[in-house]
């Protein structure tokens, strides 16, 4: 009953912070936000390795399953929840970046903090709800109802475009939420049985069971079903070209609403296409393994040479986001082991590192209200503690090694070089790595330039060092990023067990 707990805590927390005082909510929000972090936690160190199977009738850990109501005569919806070593990682992740989003919070939000952080435990929420769900609908409500306190969050709180950024964010994504909804529902109804269970679905397609629907083969079938639930799911990622609402939605949120946003927000894309497209219909992702490949490359070097063209240090880090994403797609249609668990483990390194970098962002905006790379320089005199940890997490970006940055691209690099599957799969590989050079062009060039030499900021406000609930989740997540790089089979083992089955779907190796 540990992921019932967890959801429990959490939306309770929600409704608790929701309808306190104004002037109690940061502490009892901050506060609250731990409960989740030792419940999960808890559930990492007493996780059992053997139940950590997806397929083949494996069992997960922490699963519970209940009947939940009929829908018709034929399909019945269960509550089926559980947990293997791709998912426990991603809850871990979520649960120790929101009391850090929570403590970023305290300075930038001084208006309706209860709704505030009322809201960021209901994403918080959802968002456990969509790595534990085992159900399709179960799965899909907390899906769609991330969207809701998202949309809140940055159209009240964010910045002068806000309501722009806010609907176009809500429309990308849930027009995305349709297009995926409808492939799998078509896959559904192309399989024998009465279920959407995810388990037992996986392995009827896998299987074979998919028939023909309304007059249209089987093969035909699973490739509109893959078509469109990679579309809905790429726009979540994003995949160039469906990123054009993510700068806007970082730029115009809150600094705690971007780094849920890029921190964990975007792994549910990447998330679902490893559950979805490339465990369920295998067969499919590696016929088109080149295209899926380049849209991955083209994802990686677009993003960065935009992320090199900008001159807002928050529009840097949001398509650094897109470029680091390629990655885990090029790791996943590699179908290897250590392409699939790099792309697992880079979801938990962007997610880290991201989050720091926009918060150091944050931190900086806080004290000079400008985010400009042309209004800062000398930064590092006045700020030590923010200035050392952007330099440190940008290295991380960079891939120094003994950062958790390093550890996965070098095992995306290395399952995605070695694949069976990946045509030119070398060609592929060399041509991503090229975007680590243009990813230390665009940071070294920000840090140069807002940083170092001398101190010059175009505006009014005193330039003083991060106040201790600023500073402190900083230290805690680079810190974090360093133990992960130093130790990665901290979470590498629990994922690799987990990788295994996707990767045998194909006969895939290493």
């Amino acid at each position: 009953m540990l992921v019932e707990l967890l959801l429990a805590v959490t939306f309770i927390g929600g409704v608790a912070v929701l309808l306190a005082p104004d002037e109690f909510a940061p502490r009892l929000g901050f506060g609250w936000s731990l409960l989740p972090l030792l419940v999960s936690l808890y559930m990492f160190l007493t996780f059992d390795a053997a139940n950590n199977a997806l397929l083949d009738g494996g069992d997960l850990a922490f699963e519970t399953t209940a009947q939940w109501f009929a829908l018709g005569e034929q399909y019945a919806l269960q509550y089926h929840v559980g947990l293997d070593g791709i998912s426990m990682p991603l809850v871990v992740l979520t649960t120790v970046l929101t009391p850090a989003a929570m403590l970023s919070a305290w300075t930038p939000i001084d208006d309706r903090k209860s709704q505030f952080y009322g809201l960021m435990l209901f994403m918080e929420a959802s968002l456990l709800g969509v790595f534990v769900a085992l159900d399709f609908f179960l799965w899909f409500v907390f899906w769609e109802f991330v969207l809701v306190p998202m949309y809140f969050l940055i159209a009240i709180w964010g910045g002068p475009r806000r309501k722009y950024a806010a609907i176009k964010f809500f429309v990308y994504t849930n027009i995305a939420s349709l297009v995926m909804f409808v492939g799998f529902v078509a896959l559904v109804f192309a399989t024998p049985g009465s279920t959407f269970d995810l388990p037992v679905v996986a392995q009827a397609i896998t299987d074979g069971a998919v028939g023909p629907l309304v007059g249209v083969d089987a093969a035909t079938v699973k490739s509109i079903a893959f078509l469109l639930m990679f579309a809905g799911f790429a726009v979540k990622v994003p995949v160039v070209p469906f990123h054009t609402w993510l700068p806007d939605a970082h730029v115009e949120a809150p600094t705690p609403v971007s780094v849920m946003l890029a921190g964990v927000l975007l792994k549910m894309g990447t998330y679902a296409l490893l559950r979805f497209n490339f465990t369920m219909l295998a067969d499919v992702a590696a016929a088109n393994a080149s295209l899926i490949a380049a849209f991955a490359v083209v994802s990686v070097l677009y993003g960065a040479m935009l992320a090199l063209a900008q001159q807002d240090l928050k529009r840097i880090v949001a398509y650094s986001s897109i470029s680091s994403m390629g990655y885990v797609i090029l790791g996943l249609v590699a179908y290897t082991v250590h392409g699939v668990g790099g792309a697992t483990f880079q979801m938990i390194s962007h997610g880290l590192l991201s989050g720091l970098l926009f918060m150091c962002v944050g931190v900086i905006y806080n004290t000079t209200h400008t985010r400009m790379v042309g209004d800062l320089s000398g930064l590092a005199d006045r700020m030590p503690v923010t200035v050392g940890v952007f330099v440190a997490a940008a290295f991380g970006y960079m891939g120094l090694p003994l950062m958790s940055g390093f550890a996965a691209e070098f095992l995306v690099f290395a399952g995605a070089f070695g694949s069976e599957t990946l045509p030119a799969a070398p060609l592929y590989t060399a041509v991503a790595m090229f975007g680590i050079v243009i990813v230390a062009g665009y940071l070294l060039y920000a840090m140069q330039r807002t940083l170092f030499g001398p101190f010059e900021v175009d505006t009014d406000y005193d330039v003083v060092p991060a106040a201790t609930h600023d500073a402190a989740p900083l230290v805690v997540l680079i810190l974090l990023v360093v133990v992960l790089g130093s130790f990665p089979d901290l979470f590498y083992g629990m994922i690799q067990d987990a990788s295994q089955p996707v990767v045998a779907l194909l006969g895939g190796g290493a």
